[in-house]
């Protein structure tokens, strides 16, 4: 299939797909005439893809899951020790999200601090603010 059927199927854009070619995620032949040409299951591949980078994880992170890429994604990975390797993009990324969250939590209850009608479930200035 060509580049524009492919995004159309998996849902994304050709940058992204040219994108992930170009990093490594994603392979293409050519045509005669220069055109990209997918696998069929280069869909399930772009999905897996998108997926992972959903989840937090970067282009890297991905590219030590390569093997995995091809087959469904099960809603829950298993802990397997021979692929503890692979696992420490997965806890770095962990990592870093709940340092940002904890900055983010920080600087919100710094800002309700100073402006408690923020807290008001509904968003609205209450009486506080009078």
């Amino acid at each position: 299939m060509l580049i524009g059927e492919l995004a159309a199927r998996a849902g994304t854009t050709t940058r992204a797909l040219r994108y992930y070619e170009e990093q490594g995620l994603l392979e293409s032949d050519r045509t005669s005439a220069g055109y990209r040409l997918y696998e069929p299951g280069a869909v399930r591949r772009v999905r897996n893809i998108r997926e992972l980078l959903s989840c937090g994880l970067t282009v890297e992170d991905v590219k030590s899951l390569l093997a995995y890429l091809d087959a469904d994604l099960p809603e829950v990975l298993s802990y397997s020790p021979l692929c503890a390797d692979g696992y420490g993009g997965g806890a770095q990324r962990v990592a870093q999200l709940e340092e940002r969250i904890a900055i983010l939590t920080e600087l919100r209850d710094s800002l309700v601090r100073r402006m408690p009608w923020l807290a008001a479930p509904d968003g609205t200035a209450d009486e506080q603010a009078a």
